[in-house]
């Protein structure tokens, strides 16, 4: 069978969710299936290293596809021309688009339907090409694999897919992220937080991911308690972040507050591994990979109780009205003061990370495309 895959998303040192997932799931379809051959679609010039065994070729499909007018010539224009010329059997999308003019049986995966559910945070181009094109692209797919059973649902509600249509795959924990000693803990907090205990998020800085209200509860939990405890944001700035500073320049305690912009991925399981908590109180996510990632470093968890959140914390976090302040200011207090706590969330966790890998999004995966063979 040769299988073409859309790999954009595979871009050297700026991995993010989809680009992890495209690299873990597809990296074991490669190795699980040397008789397999494998055309890797890029949409600019790209790192071998990422041809992951000799059953692999890699082809770049211009233009660079980062806006919606340029998605739109690449899903609907280069790429069908691409597949026709590589003679593919099965097209296999991890990014939420695919192609209604691919010449062959498709496989796309979806992640979140955000632009339904937070359509103002949206840039407009991009807000009306998801409106437009991926109920279509729903349609078009022969199969779609969703990343939670929450999505699952949410696709067949807001566009009516059939469920037959759908399988429900995960995400994975990526590779280093374990426990740490109390030595190297110390290590980490001198380097990051002067010495003291700290609540982190890691993510990307959007009001969708509500670090605003989490800015606003850090703040009275530090009044209520005075405690010795700094708050990590760990990651880039996206758009529309103007709430997100003007919170911060509000805060009583903005000191204790750090934005640490992008962190190198060699550094964060001991930065998650080292925290009080994570904080992770999103009002909506697909799946929620940092959640998997603590729960792998024995770090607790304080996350929503909406969209999937709920489904992959199981009983290993606080979970919170993430609109609700003194809810959430609330769970930080508990998470400082009940050592007793902390430790129930770990143990929970211990066992909730079981139930999602990557050999078993992969295996989904791997059924979807076999299916599609003639």
């Amino acid at each position: 069978m040769k299988i073409a895959i859309n790999t954009r998303f595979l871009l050297p040192d700026k991995l993010e969710g989809i680009g992890w997932f495209t690299h873990e799931v597809v990296r074991r379809l490669v190795d699980w299936h040397p008789d397999w051959e494998f055309i890797f679609l890029f949409d600019r010039p790209f790192d071998e290293r990422f041809l992951f065994g000799p059953n692999v070729s890699g082809i770049v499909v211009p233009p660079p596809a980062r806006h919606p007018v340029l998605w739109y010539l690449w899903f609907e224009w280069t790429l069908p021309a691409a597949l026709r010329r590589c003679g593919a059997d099965v097209f296999f999308s991890p990014d939420g688009f695919c192609s209604l003019a691919a010449p062959v049986k498709t496989v796309m995966v979806t992640h979140d339907l955000a632009h339904l559910h937070f359509p103002a945070e949206i840039p407009r181009a991009a807000r009306y090409y998801y409106h437009y094109f991926v109920p279509r692209y729903l349609r078009r797919a022969d199969s779609v694999v969703a990343v939670s059973e929450f999505t699952k649902a949410d696709v067949m509600e807001r566009y009516d897919i059939a469920a037959a249509k759908i399988s429900v795959s995960c995400n994975g924990c990526r590779e280093g992220f374990a426990p740490i000693s109390k030595d190297s803990q110390a290590r980490v907090r001198a380097k990051y937080s002067g010495g003291q205990p700290y609540f982190l998020y890691l993510g990307a800085v959007h009001p969708r991911k509500n670090i605003h209200r989490l800015i606003q509860a850090f703040d009275h939990f530090k009044t209520a308690t005075n405690a010795p405890v700094k708050l990590l944001i760990g990651g880039r700035f996206t758009w529309q972040t103007g709430i997100i500073r003007s919170t911060w320049e509000a805060a009583v305690y903005k000191e204790d507050i750090l934005f640490m912009g992008y962190v190198p991925e060699t550094e964060l399981p001991d930065l998650t591994a080292s925290a009080l908590a994570l904080t992770y109180v999103s009002l909506f996510e697909g799946f929620g990979v940092p959640l998997l990632e603590a729960m792998h470093c024995d770090t607790p968890v304080l996350t929503s109780n909406v969209s999937s959140l709920p489904e992959v914390a199981g009983d290993a976090a606080l979970k919170v009205d993430p609109e609700n302040v003194e809810q959430i200011a609330a769970a930080l207090k508990q998470l400082y003061a009940d050592e007793k706590l902390r430790e129930s969330l770990v143990k929970a966790g211990r066992r909730q990370r079981l139930r999602y890998n990557w050999d078993g999004a992969a295996k989904v995966v791997e059924q979807a495309l076999v299916k599609m063979l003639p």
